[in-house]
């Protein structure tokens, strides 16, 4: 049985793993934006603890797209993890880092621990730069699954066969086009020829 905390842990731990805030994950859900915020965790008196209810969870999970055991090994801290290379997404455009599949190749990628990773082929990159603020900031790293298919919505990471590698957000995809949003409002958003991406890989998991 899951405590009161450990589901609130669980919902925060959702959260971060899909690279939001507990009210991101609640606007993604189709709830509240209020929904999973600390102030709803107990009555007015601080003391009653309050729960999400089965539908909001059902929702956020789907929107994080999370088994219910992945969300209780969250909530537990006894998720799976293991070790993925890792590289600056500045690095990512070099020759020599990547197959033409989109998977990991050659040296020079340092290892570290995630948990919750079952792709054997993820990987991780670290950004820089201010392209995708506010919702990846220098330093953090996120966690990229080339087996996982990507569909509209999902953040994913791209690279150009002009050696140009990008994490946005997958619009509409086309035969002949996908349309790639900018995190940052500062930037414009693409829309590439298919032709012209090597490849594309949804970003699962963003330590922040």
């Amino acid at each position: 049985m899951l405590t009161h905390a450990q589901i609130w842990r669980g919902i925060d731990r959702l959260a971060e793993r899909a690279g939001l805030s507990p009210s991101g994950l609640a606007r993604e859900a189709g709830l509240d934006a209020t929904t999973f915020n600390p102030s709803k965790r107990f009555a007015s008196d601080g003391t009653k603890p309050r729960w999400p209810s089965t539908e909001s969870l059902s929702k956020a999970l789907f929107a994080a797209r999370v088994s219910f055991d992945e969300f209780a090994g969250l909530a537990t801290g006894r998720e799976a993890g293991r070790a993925v290379p890792l590289i600056g997404l500045a690095q990512a455009g070099n020759a020599g880092f990547f197959d033409d599949a989109g998977f990991p190749a050659g040296s020079g990628w340092e290892q570290i621990y995630f948990p919750g990773v079952e792709d054997d082929q993820a990987y991780a990159l670290e950004i820089s730069g201010d392209s995708m603020r506010p919702v990846y900031r220098p330093g953090d790293r996120i966690v990229v699954a080339p087996h996982s298919q990507p569909r509209r919505g999902d953040r994913v990471v791209v690279k150009t066969r002009d050696g140009e590698v990008m994490a946005k957000e997958l619009g509409r995809v086309t035969a002949e086009t996908a349309e790639l949003i900018s995190l940052n409002d500062a930037y414009e958003n693409r829309i590439l020829a298919i032709r012209d991406m090597v490849w594309m890989a949804r970003i699962v998991w963003a330590s922040q």
